[in-house]
């Protein structure tokens, strides 16, 4: 109440006094109030004068400098003074589609390497003795050149799938004499090296497509860092690269704990199937290795090698382990997804499909109690293998179908280990295909710098 009577005493009103002649008389407030409103006529006139003179002066600026705006269009035009047309794009910022996250998950590491123990034989391993083809017949014909996976046969793919005594295909095939090398030169240096490695961990960035990413020394153990080979192959282009961006190597010629191999004359054009070298013929680069993990330059490898192997090779048994796709399990929705991200030309694409269905390729059955492998579309960006006569088998067939067909690796793995499997019913490979969320846990993984073209 008394906000109130404050309030209405705070609202004059207006009175009259009635003078002696009976003629009323207006008090000061009146007069006030009189004035008050002669000075709104006065200012509301003033407000439209302003008003009306701002439009006037924007008409003006819009006639001298020739502003042009589209709003609903795609673009605004602004014609300066000097004639000179700026074009401002109006359209909002397309949102990019959120990809979906993806979680590490645990691995049951051993603590340490010191009590590692490497087991001397597996009874479950095929035993066979495997040679390769070292140079093309001197019967090779004018029109087909040397080529660095040489010139398989059909027959002679047909029969390398047997697990028994053979020579076959497997790349760093020379021409005969008097033609140059097929590719993939190193220095003397660099192969003497790699002869002594029995432990590798490898890598390659061809084409400067990736920056050097170095394996988190603090979580390598200082035994690993000894007996344990860090190899990382690069070309020519991509070490000047490195060297620009202050990773140069050393006079050893090591970055870290990257011993940085040069590769010359790169045996293909496509960047991806020249990576297929060291990514699958480990066992040919380091002749001496039992042992041997890869991981794609996309990759920083966080976890000890050693220890890698033990949970993954030793502790399952197994010769070969690599991880699944975390989407995509059936080599048909590899083929759609390649065709609709334009992976690579879509004829070759279907050239090598149909070729695998009319050879026995099936869909993958996540239903069906038999299925061999839990997908039939590999990660691959993480490999560890120990390099048995059945491992190293199924590495040079693998590399066979990405030299014959495309570099897309994922669409030939499925038909090259259910082929493998069916023509050694009695000794096939012991893959190990493990989570990809356990992938995610031994690498930290980073985007490409640029897409190499297919």
């Amino acid at each position: 109440m008394s906000l109130y009577k404050q309030s209405s005493e705070l609202l004059a009103e207006r009175r009259t006094l009635i003078g002696p002649d009976n003629k009323s008389i207006e008090n000061d407030q009146g007069q006030r109030a009189t004035r008050r409103r002669k000075l709104g006529r006065f200012s509301g006139r003033r407000l439209l004068f302003w008003v009306f003179s701002s439009a006037t002066l924007v008409s003006i600026c819009l006639a001298v400098f020739g502003l042009k705006i589209i709003v609903h269009g795609e673009r605004t035009e602004i014609v300066s003074s000097g004639g000179e047309v700026q074009a401002l794009s109006t359209d909002r910022p397309k949102k990019t589609p959120r990809r979906p996250r993806f979680s590490p998950c645990k691995v049951g590491l051993l603590d340490s390497v010191n009590d590692l123990v490497e087991p001397h034989e597996f009874t479950n391993f095929a035993n066979f003795t495997l040679q390769f083809v070292d140079r093309e017949k001197s019967s090779l014909n004018d029109s087909s050149y040397p080529r660095f996976g040489g010139h398989q046969t059909l027959e002679e793919r047909e029969q390398s799938f047997f697990g028994k005594n053979q020579t076959i295909h497997c790349g760093f095939v020379k021409g005969p004499e008097g033609f140059p090398s097929t590719g993939f030169d190193l220095d003397k240096k660099d192969e003497d090296y790699m002869t002594t490695c029995i432990v590798v961990v490898s890598s390659c960035i061809f084409g400067s497509s990736d920056f050097l990413r170095r394996p988190t020394s603090k979580l390598i153990t200082g035994y690993s860092k000894k007996n344990v080979c860090f190899v990382m192959f690069v070309d020519e282009s991509t070490l000047f690269k490195l060297k620009s961006e202050g990773s140069a190597p050393d006079d050893s010629g090591y970055v870290g704990l990257w011993r940085i191999v040069v590769v010359r004359n790169l045996p293909y054009e496509d960047m991806r199937k020249t990576g297929k070298v060291p990514k699958f013929l480990s066992h040919r680069l380091f002749p001496s290795s039992r042992y041997s993990v890869w991981l794609d330059s996309k990759l920083r490898l966080t976890t000890d090698p050693l220890l890698i192997i033990e949970y993954f090779l030793w502790r399952t048994r197994s010769e070969y382990a690599i991880s699944n796709h975390y989407t995509r399990h059936c080599v048909w929705e590899e083929v759609l997804q390649n065709k609709h991200l334009n992976k690579y030309n879509h004829t070759a694409i279907d050239e090598q499909f149909n070729f695998y269905q009319s050879d026995g390729l099936t869909k993958f059955d996540p239903q069906d109690p038999n299925t061999p492998l839990p997908s039939y579309v590999p990660e691959g960006s993480f490999i560890i293998r120990a390099h048995t006569p059945m491992s190293n088998l199924f590495s040079c067939l693998w590399f066979n179908e990405v030299d014959r067909f495309t570099s897309r690796d994922q669409l030939s793995f499925g038909y090259t280990f259910l082929k493998l499997k069916r023509m050694n019913p009695h000794k096939g490979l012991m893959l190990n295909m493990f989570k990809d969320c356990e992938r995610r846990s031994l690498a930290k993984l980073f985007h490409h710098r640029v897409i190499s073209p297919p």
